[in-house]
């Protein structure tokens, strides 16, 4: 609980941070090399950590640099987020019952995008899985399902695809993250982020700040337990559900799948050289647009950024946090995801939920299957319901190195 003088001095911290010129942070060449991850624990100022004020005044510390080196400045959020029901109707004997809503906000709320709500039996409240879709192909069966459920046409396949969770008593939200800005370079130009000139956000910050608007939506609505929203992603959904529950507390809990570099994968651990398969030079080649500029400087000085993904972790801290992968990932480095891992798991400790992080492999591909979503159901239900499934979350597969696996290289 945050005192109000906890409060006060947060509003000092941030007015400070704020006010913090560019030439504060160094430049990217002047970045010292740190081949260890760098301690999330300690502050700007050389003092460690050791008390829950300090704590909060390094979350503000940790939001500036992320934001500076990797994220860009978002605007401040729009305020008047509405939702208008474009259809509802009952699915599955009238065990789900969807509806297609149009959410708006900002400028004479002329912004916004469509959501699909898919709510079980009975009143509610219920907790809420908000989960970013996609319609590029070839994804997986749930991201196939959840762009049927913005298709007004054929929203029964997707309930039959969310019956694992809805018939759990979860709720469930989703919609086209790329409703939020389109996916390639010219994003700028696209959705919300005219109406926002002069900010040097990325992509992957708009994404994370029109996440956040479908968290205000659901603030507003009687089914969804305000306590218990849960961020779900897969793959580039993963590496947003993690950002935005980074950068908004009222998320509870977080689920990245097969999340990878930039994700639930260590920076310093990944890439050519560094345990194989995709790396930042890959990210900042192939998607250097999700970031701000700045971060494009990383190349080839992985060692030099200032951060890594256990400072992601952290923030997210002590609310619930399970990074979902799998051994065929052809963009997962296993031991990537144990180090983000084990450097945050001290600040879920010091906040008194070492249980709060977790683990999850399963021996498949790209993708989200139907165990992993028991696992995430597993894990929400008992970090947030008190339903003991007697799971633990802390087992790794077996180093490659030490039973003769092969560690591919693809880029995406």
């Amino acid at each position: 609980m945050v005192t109000a003088r906890h409060a006060l001095v947060l509003i000092f911290v941030m007015a400070a941070l704020v006010c913090r010129a560019s030439s504060v942070f160094r430049d990217v060449q002047d970045l010292p090399i740190q081949t260890n991850l760098p301690d999330v624990m300690t502050m700007d100022d050389g003092a460690k950590v050791t008390n829950l004020e300090q704590w909060q005044m390094r979350r503000e510390e940790i939001k500036a640099v992320l934001e500076y080196y990797e994220l860009g400045h978002p605007p401040p959020p729009p305020g008047n987020v509405k939702g208008n029901v474009i259809r509802a109707q009952e699915l599955l004997n009238g065990t789900v019952r969807y509806r297609l809503v149009h959410i708006s906000f900002g400028p004479h709320h002329k912004l916004g995008f469509d959501v699909a709500v898919f709510t079980p039996r009975g009143s509610g409240p219920f907790p809420t899985i908000i989960l970013p879709s996609t319609v590029t192909p070839g994804d997986d069966l749930t991201n196939h399902a959840a762009t049927a459920a913005n298709n007004p046409s054929n929203p029964d396949r997707a309930a039959l695809g969310f019956t694992n969770i809805l018939y759990r008593g979860y709720a469930l939200v989703t919609y086209r993250h790329t409703e939020c800005g389109v996916d390639n370079r010219t994003y700028r130009t696209t959705s919300f982020f005219p109406a926002y000139p002069g900010y040097d956000w990325g992509e992957m910050m708009g994404w994370a700040w029109g996440f956040s608007r479908v968290v205000d939506y659901l603030e507003t609505q009687s089914f969804a337990d305000k306590s218990k929203l849960i961020a779900v992603g897969h793959s580039r959904r993963g590496k947003i559900a993690m950002t935005a529950a980074a950068f908004d507390d009222r998320i509870a809990l977080v689920a990245p799948g097969g999340s990878g570099c930039m994700g639930s994968s260590a920076y310093r651990f990944c890439g050519p050289g560094r345990g194989g398969k995709e790396g930042i030079e890959a990210m900042i080649h192939l998607h250097y647009f999700w970031y701000t500029p700045r971060f494009t400087e990383f190349s080839n000085r992985v060692y030099q950024v200032p951060f890594d993904a256990h400072w992601v972790a952290a923030l997210i801290a002590p609310r619930p946090y399970l990074a979902v992968d799998a051994t065929q990932d052809i963009f997962c480095v296993p031991n990537a995801v144990k180090q983000t891992y084990l450097a945050a798991k001290p600040v879920y400790a010091f906040l008194d939920n070492p249980s709060g992080i977790g683990v999850h492999f399963e021996n498949h591909p790209h993708e989200l299957s139907s165990s992993d979503w028991t696992a995430i159901l597993d894990f929400a239900d008992q970090q947030l319901r008190g339903i003991d499934h007697h799971r633990t979350f802390d087992q790794f597969p077996p180093d490659p190195s030490s039973t003769n696996g092969v560690v591919a290289s693809h880029e995406k």
